[in-house]
């Protein structure tokens, strides 16, 4: 990039040089060719002015393609945090407008470094060169080009200062329109059925007027300054001539000097009248990159982390409080700890809204933590990358939401490199695989975005091999029963036995008592705290006779109640 900007100035410089060949030919030609009547040297200048003006227009093309392909390389270097951006706001961000604000932002700096505005600064510096030129010829000449810059630039700021809060307010008009458009598509079904089409079409058209009324006030300033800086400029250049004839009529100017002397000035006001054109441009480019810095600070990049060997002895939950994120401080789950083994299946019930999915979250490291921590033999979440991480852990959500893409796919976890016998694997740990190859195209059957192709029992099943895919040490199941029948309900108890038998963890949050024989040890969730933890027969008991289980010796803890204190 460094060496692009650099060419790009070097460039700059010599087509600034070139930009006098016009003015230094006509002075030529008025004050050398016509007094001399030398048809020779009129076609030697000629054929010089001609090189000059090809050399000049193939570094112009050469200038352009250069930062052409200068935004190339920005857009490539910032494109995966736009995309951590927007796949990670859900997680630490308070949604209030468009999703995919942070990659518009990002087209928008790269159009404009692809466009005319950058040029425009490249030749800036060079407006010397042609004052110095306009003083040449007459100080009256270059005292006009001077006062007219000057004149230009004050535009130019007040065109800058007035537009300043109209653009801002043009994208926050912009990214509502585009969320309530966001929100319409997601429920679409819920449109129809219920009727709500005609009022949601209403708050859209509320809100694309909003922003075409904004967007008409910013281009309604933007268009009067630059129709002002042209109209001068247009007023200067034949003030410039009108000058240059009195001053020849003084006698202190030759006749191509007037030529030479407009050209000059025209081409010294150029830049500053193509700064204010583009001004919006740049003003909507630099908004955009603000905006970029500020989710970048909250998106910052991973370090490397020296690798750690697989987990394969326990998973440990210590004092972990846990918040929706940009939830401000509000908490769903208050100081939960507990220990588990190799080799243990534990379920997590409780009333709804107890906090069961904001643990599981957490323990999955899709939510951060508060305080406390969750440990993988020890180490806690955060001393793996989030791929490294990924590796270990299954995780299956409430929802089961899938990318567009193959159901081979989508099992892979998007790894376009996955072993098909890895895919098949997770497939009949789910007891997904019969279901699939039944399908009309098998493993290949293209799923949308929520996985259309597929009923929700369907959809439940390939999202259970999806967290099996790769034998993760620990398989994180919230409510993987929700829409099963008998046989789904036989294929998760099966695949929770599977992950026992190797010897991983599986946590399954269930409010359906099917998976209740297969679990080793029970936790109770209650209003975002642990009410009860310990072997599955005895917190049944518990329920059941509302009663505490006996006492264990301290050397054998095994079930932990939690009265309304928090005390053990």
């Amino acid at each position: 990039m460094r060496r692009a900007l650099i060419g790009t100035a070097i460039i700059s410089l010599v087509l600034n040089l070139l930009g006098l060949t016009g003015p230094f030919y006509m002075l030529q030609v008025y004050d050398r060719v016509i007094p001399s009547q030398s048809v020779p040297t009129l076609v030697a200048l000629s054929i010089f002015a001609l090189l000059l003006f090809a050399f000049s227009g193939l570094l112009d093309v050469l200038r352009v393609r250069i930062l052409a392909r200068f935004a190339g390389i920005v857009d490539a270097s910032l494109t995966e945090r736009v995309f951590d951006v927007i796949a990670g706001a859900p997680l630490k961000l308070k949604l209030g407008g468009d999703i995919l604000r942070p990659a518009q932002d990002l087209d928008q700096i790269r159009l404009f470094l692809a466009g005319p505005g950058p040029v425009t600064f490249f030749d800036l510096p060079w407006l010397p060169v042609y004052l110095a030129a306009c003083f040449f010829l007459h100080p009256a000449i270059g005292w006009l080009a001077t006062g007219t810059l000057a004149l230009l630039l004050a535009l130019n700021f007040a065109a800058s200062f007035q537009t300043r809060k109209p653009t801002a307010v043009q994208a926050a008009e912009l990214s509502a329109r585009n969320a309530i458009g966001e929100d319409a598509s997601r429920n679409a079904e819920i449109l129809v059925a219920l009727g709500m089409h005609a009022r949601a079409a209403g708050r859209w058209n509320e809100a694309a007027d909003a922003a075409a009324e904004a967007q008409r006030r910013t281009g309604d300033i933007a268009g009067l300054y630059s129709g002002l800086s042209k109209t001068i400029r247009q007023v200067v250049q034949s003030a410039s001539l009108g000058l240059g004839a009195y001053l020849v009529v003084e006698g202190s100017l030759s006749g191509g000097a007037i030529i030479a002397g407009s050209i000059i000035v025209a081409r010294a006001l150029a830049p500053v009248e193509q700064l204010v054109a583009n001004w919006r441009g740049l003003l909507s480019a630099q908004q955009s990159w603000k905006r970029l810095q500020r989710a970048f600070a909250t998106f910052p990049q991973q370090e490397e982390r020296t690798a750690l060997p697989p987990p394969s002895r326990s998973l440990s939950v210590e004092g972990l409080y846990v918040g929706p994120p940009a939830g401000g401080q509000r908490l769903t789950v208050q100081n939960v700890s507990f220990r588990l083994e190799a080799g243990t299946v534990l379920g997590i019930i409780g009333p709804s809204a107890s906090g069961k999915s904001s643990l599981v979250r957490a323990i999955t490291g899709a939510w951060p933590a508060m305080r406390g921590k969750v440990c993988l033999d020890g180490a806690s979440l955060d001393q793996w990358s989030a791929e490294a991480r990924s590796r270990h852990v299954g995780y299956m959500p409430q929802l089961s939401d899938f990318f567009a893409g193959t159901i081979a796919e989508n099992i892979a976890r998007l790894d376009r490199n996955a072993d098909p016998a890895l895919i098949v694997a997770a497939a009949k740990a789910a007891g997904a695989h019969d279901m699939i190859v039944a399908l009309a195209d098998g493993y290949e059957t293209r799923l949308g975005a929520g996985g259309e192709a597929l009923s929700a029992g369907q959809r439940q099943r390939v999202a259970l091999a999806r967290a099996l895919y790769g034998d993760p040490f620990l398989v994180v199941l919230d409510e993987p029963n929700s829409n099963l029948d008998a046989e789904g309900e036989q294929a998760l108890a099966a695949a929770l036995r599977g992950v026992r038998a190797r010897g991983g963890i599986a946590i399954v949050v269930a409010h359906r008592d099917s998976v209740l024989a297969v679990l080793d040890r029970l936790l109770i969730m209650d209003q975002g705290a642990v009410k009860a933890f310990g072997p599955r027969d005895e917190i049944i008991k518990l329920l059941t006779h509302g009663r505490p289980a006996p006492q264990r010796p301290p050397s054998a803890p095994a079930l932990t109640v939690v009265d309304n204190e928090g005390q053990p």
